[in-house]
């Protein structure tokens, strides 16, 4: 018997070794892959203003020039709207695909019954349906940068670009929720007729007022009284998830006003993310509503989820300008918004004068 005789003791050790199947590894995270038609309108077309490889994920062009933004940078406008912007982030906001919406809302509520189980259902009454059509505009912002700002690989064009839109974004849009005309632009919630007439004889679309009994300020005595008052002018159902909405000024004087016992009306948030509170609501500041003067409305307290609609396109569009206003180069951006009052019930107003 011929036997094979290993020459490396090193050799014939590997040999008797029991080589296990080889470990399958779970394949790495790709990290930070860089969508390709982000990186086209971002690195190409913001920077350079390169459109070709952006045309081929954009597909058709709009007439008026520019390109939607990846979703991405779209989303970041738009949480730093909800963020800065008063009205929005606590209005009820919907994504539109054209100009043309339209809302339809019942006056009564959908009338219902009892019956047994197998007696006959009488027929309900017919409910009242009102439109609701938003105020459309097309809102507008120009941030620009120079070509050397862009061509630096350490400047964030896209974080740069989302937060110069939504800051100019949000202003605008601010004033227009409150005092908006509804002439190419929101209709904002001021500018309705008002009533001190109350939900049951109020015609649709007028917004009840509470006055402070006073021609020009609140009245010296009991001054939060008042703010009782406007509490309950809003049903019990909307109460749940209502805010107080006023400007600092007025903001700065309501701090000020205690019960008959000395306990100021005003609670801070205890705990990190508490909102403070006023009679128990959280407080809204928005500096588009008025000061307190005669005849003035600078405190609206309603439900704004149930009562203001902003209705808007979903894309905002960007179009790259290094013609127009050498050596910079402006970014045009537009977005199609609207804002209506959807429940004229949901929001009240305290105004300053006698009656």
């Amino acid at each position: 018997m011929d036997y094979e005789v290993k020459a490396d003791p090193l050799e014939a050790a590997f040999e008797a070794a029991v080589i296990p199947a080889a470990v399958v590894r779970p394949q790495l995270a790709a990290g930070n892959v860089t969508d390709p038609a982000r990186s086209a309108f971002v690195e190409g077309y913001l920077r350079k203003g390169r459109e070709v490889e952006l045309k081929s994920f954009a597909g058709n062009v709009p007439a008026d020039g520019g390109y939607a933004v990846p979703k991405e940078i779209d989303a970041v406008i738009d949480a730093t709207l909800k963020a800065i912007s008063p009205i929005r982030a606590v209005a009820n906001v919907v994504q539109v695909g054209s100009a043309g919406y339209r809302k339809l809302v019942t006056t009564n509520g959908v009338a219902s019954g009892w019956a047994s189980e197998v007696a006959a259902r009488p027929t309900t009454a017919t409910p009242t349906f009102n439109e609701i059509v938003p105020s459309f505009g097309e809102l507008y912002a120009n941030p620009a940068a120079t070509q050397a700002m862009l061509d630096d690989a350490q400047f964030d064009v896209e974080a740069w670009l989302a937060d110069e839109i939504a800051t100019q974004f949000a202003k605008a849009e601010g004033t227009a929720f409150v005092n908006g005309d509804g002439v190419d632009k929101p209709k904002g919630f001021l500018t309705y007729t008002v009533a001190a007439t109350g939900d049951a004889t109020r015609a649709f679309g007028q917004l009840q007022y509470v006055p402070v009994g006073a021609a020009s300020d609140f009245p010296t005595t009991n001054p939060q009284d008042k703010l009782l008052d406007l509490v309950h002018a809003l049903r019990a159902p909307y109460r749940q998830g209502a805010v107080w909405v006023m400007n600092s000024a007025t903001l700065a004087k309501i701090r000020k006003f205690k019960t008959s016992d000395g306990a100021f009306v005003w609670t801070p948030g205890l705990v990190t993310g508490q909102p403070d509170t006023l009679l128990g609501y959280p407080v809204v500041e928005s500096e588009d509503m008025p000061d307190i003067a005669a005849n003035s409305m600078p405190i609206a307290f309603g439900n704004f989820r149930a009562g203001y609609l902003v209705a808007e396109r979903s894309e905002t569009n960007i179009l790259r300008d290094p013609y127009s206003n050498k050596p910079y180069v402006n970014f045009y951006a537009t977005k199609r918004i609207g804002g209506a009052v959807s429940n004229s019930e949901a929001i009240k107003l305290l105004k300053i004068s006698a009656s």
